[in-house]
Order: C-alpha cells, then structure tokens, then sequence
C-alpha cells in the first residue's frame, strides 16, 4: 500500500546529485545544439547567400517557438509527469537538430529551428522544476549553479568545436550534423532520469506533487511586484547576453580580424568563466542571501563590456589552449561569463523563495515565456542595425550601433535589479504565500 507523502523521508543525497547530473547531462546537450549556430553564421552568408537579417531571424524563430510551447508546456508536464515529459522536449530537440542540418533551403532550416525551440524551453522549464523540487532547502543555488554550469559546458562545446572538430567547417551542414548527435546525449540523460524517478517513486517525498502546476494565465496577477521585477530583469537581461554570444564569433572575425578557431576560443571563454564561478557564487548566495544586491553588482559589471569590446584596444596577443587572443578582448569576457555566473545564480532560486511550491512551475513557465518574448525581438534588431549601417571587416565602425543597443538593455536591466535590491527587506505581498522572514531571506536553506 503507497505511503501518503509526508510518511516518507526526503531524498537522500545520492539520489538527488543523481537527478542533477542527468538534468544537467540533458540540458548539456540542449545548450551545445543551441550555440551550434553561432559558429557557422559566417558560412551561411558565405555558403547560401544568407543576409544579417535572416540569419537574425534564425535565432528568433527559436524563440517564438518557445513561446508558443511554453503556452501549452505547462499542461503536458502537469499531464504526463515531468520524467515523461522531459523525455518528449529533448526528442523533440533532437528532430529539430536533425531538420536544421538537413537542408540547405532557409525554409527549412527555419522550421529545424522552431522545433528546436518548441523542445528546448519546456525542457529547461521542466528540469528547472524538478531542481527545484528536489533541492528546496537542500543546497538549492548550488544545485541551480552545478546545473548551469553543466548547461553551460555545453555552449562552451559548441565554440571549441571550431577547434577540435576545425575540418567539419569547410562547409555549413557537418557541424550542424555534429550538433544532432550532441542532441542525442540530451535524450539519453533524459531516459536516465526517468529511471531514476521511477525508481524513487513511493520511497521518497518528491515534494507536494509530482507533477507541475500549468501556466493559468488567471494567476498572473497574484505573483507580486517582487516576482515581476525578476521576470522583467531576466528578459531583459538574456536579451542581452545571448544574441551578443550568438553573433560574437563573425563579430570577432570581422570586427577583430581573428581567425575563427581563435573567435570561437575567445567566445567560449565567458562560458569557462561562468562554468567555474556559478556554482561558486551559488554557494556564497546560499550562505548570505541578498540576491537583489548580488543581482544589481552583476548588471553594474556588464554596463561597460559592450562597449569596451567595441572601443579599447584589443590588446596584446596571449595563448589561451592553442590559439592567439587580444588580451582585452579576453579579459571582456571572462568578466561577461562572471556577470552570466553571477545574475542568473541568484535570480533563477529567487523564485522559489518568492511564490508559493504549488505554483512553482507557473512562476517558471511564465519566466521563461516572458524571456523569450523579449529574447526573440533583439537578434532581428541586431542584424538590422548591422545590415543599415554596412557592417563589415571593411566597415567596422558599422558594429558599433549594434553595441549600443546591448549597453542600452544593460542600463535597464541595472534598473530592475536596482528595484530587487529596494524591495529586498519588505515582506512578501503574494496572497496565499507565507511572509518570509529576515532568517529565511539570510539563510534560505
């Protein structure tokens, strides 16, 4: 006969760091299929006459398949369980690898990456979740940070594979074809994960239900403005970060004259920074809390990257793993992969600590939907700044509008992060949620 939930003991830590490396292993696979674009952007143009614009439109078009998913997510993983549900999103991710690399017609690479998106941000929302629920109190930011970090490694991959797979970009399609076989790796850890789920089941308390709660657009207003200044500073601020990685690599090259096994070292290096600070910062937020105040000295930081990338002196050449790159260049993004560290560290648990359990998968749906709303309208504006102003290696001051317009996002991110700190000491207004406490808000564990 099944134990009611609160006769059972919580997970134990084995099975809990277990579910965080088949999470992240997931997640790991996602991010490398993502960043797999960013490589390649300057091949498109070259190889099948893509224009800033469209090959703009390439990234969005996986965020507003997102959206669109992330509309209905809620409701698959409220159905069908998160274990199932993971192992949907990542299949789906893997046919939507498989239809960008299949094809030289725009149409269809278009369509591979809307798939993509129509798998990839459920997964994030659904693994999201089940962090959540299995390390609330136990080490939460520094499982969000492990996680990242994994996720992360990822992205990293993707920008090292101009190295350790170099020949495979002679042409556009076979570091594509490469990135479907990284997409398998997310089905396969999703696989695991649902064995160990179900291995768990009816020995262990896996929280207040095993199951998510659906995006109910009725509960929108009911978060409180706590919960709407971190939605607002997370679109805002992955607004930034992403599409600037996305078009760096060509940016580099172009704009730096650097080669591109050397562009896609020198990018992959905000991600090496932020693989190791993450679950670093993750521990420190664990032990002092004030995450408004970690938030607002991470959008502080950003503030003159952008443009120090575009104005400063590129510096003098150093060796990082084989390749030559400009000294400042370098020291830019590992401050930027501090910042990609530091931010999401303490934004991505802040939510768990500001709504209530049960609406836990609510609160990161309608994150993650906002995210990419926001998400999707930057690349396109991007690839139109640089096509309006005939962005080149002959024309490099032409990069510099673009740049403005991501040191402009990061402004108004410092804005929203500078609500969050305000706000950080107040109680919390969210009917129905417990008012947390000065001891909960300093040591949330």
């Amino acid at each position: 006969m099944n134990q009611p939930l609160s006769a059972l003991p919580r997970p134990t830590p084995l099975h809990r760091w277990l579910v965080l490396l088949f999470v992240s292993l997931a997640m790991f696979g996602n991010y490398y299929v993502y960043d797999s674009l960013g490589p390649v952007i300057d091949l498109l143009q070259s190889d099948l006459g893509f224009s800033n614009q469209q090959t703009g439109f390439l990234i969005s078009i996986y965020n507003l398949g997102a959206i669109v998913a992330l509309l209905i997510g809620g409701i698959i993983i409220d159905r069908y369980g998160t274990k199932r549900a993971l192992l949907l999103f990542a299949s789906i991710c893997l046919l939507g690898a498989v239809v960008t690399a299949l094809s030289p017609r725009y149409e269809i690479m278009a369509s591979g990456r809307l798939l993509l998106g129509l798998g990839s941000e459920p997964l994030i929302v659904a693994a999201t979740t089940v962090l959540a629920k299995w390390f609330k109190g136990k080490e939460l930011s520094f499982a969000f940070g492990i996680n990242l970090s994994l996720s992360r490694l990822g992205s990293a991959s993707a920008d090292w594979s101009t190295n350790f797979a170099s020949p495979l970009y002679s042409n556009w399609q076979d570091p594509l074809w490469l990135a479907t076989a990284f997409a398998g790796i997310s089905v396969a850890a999703a696989m695991l994960y649902w064995l160990q789920e179900k291995r768990c089941e009816g020995r262990f308390n896996l929280g207040v239900t095993e199951k998510t709660d659906q995006l109910k657009f009725k509960e929108l207003f009911f978060f409180g403005q706590r919960y709407w200044y971190i939605v607002a500073l997370c679109v805002v601020f992955y607004s930034t970060i992403f599409p600037f990685r996305t078009f760096a690599i060509m940016y580099f090259q172009e704009a730096h004259g650097m080669a591109r096994e050397a562009a896609g070292m020198l990018n992959s290096m905000m991600m090496v920074s932020a693989i190791i600070a993450t679950p670093l910062f993750g521990l420190l937020i664990d032990k002092v809390g004030r995450r408004g105040l970690f938030m607002t000295l991470g959008c502080l930081m950003m503030l003159p990257l952008f443009l120090a990338v575009t104005y400063l002196p590129a510096g003098a050449p150093v060796m990082v793993f084989g390749s030559a790159i400009p000294l400042t260049l370098l020291l830019v993004m590992l401050l930027l992969g501090c910042v990609f560290s530091l931010v999401p560290a303490a934004m991505w648990p802040s939510v768990a600590y500001t709504v209530d359990q049960r609406r836990l998968g609510t609160a990161y749906a309608t994150m993650t939907l906002c995210q990419q709303i926001g998400w999707s309208i930057v690349p396109p504006v991007i690839g139109y700044l640089n096509d309006l102003n005939q962005a080149s290696a002959d024309n490099v001051a032409g990069y510099a509008p673009g740049m403005w317009f991501y040191t402009g996002l990061a402004v108004t991110g410092l804005v929203f992060a500078l609500l969050l700190w305000r706000h950080e000491n107040k109680p919390m207004a969210e009917p129905g949620h417990h008012k947390e406490t000065a001891a909960e808000h300093q040591h949330p564990g």
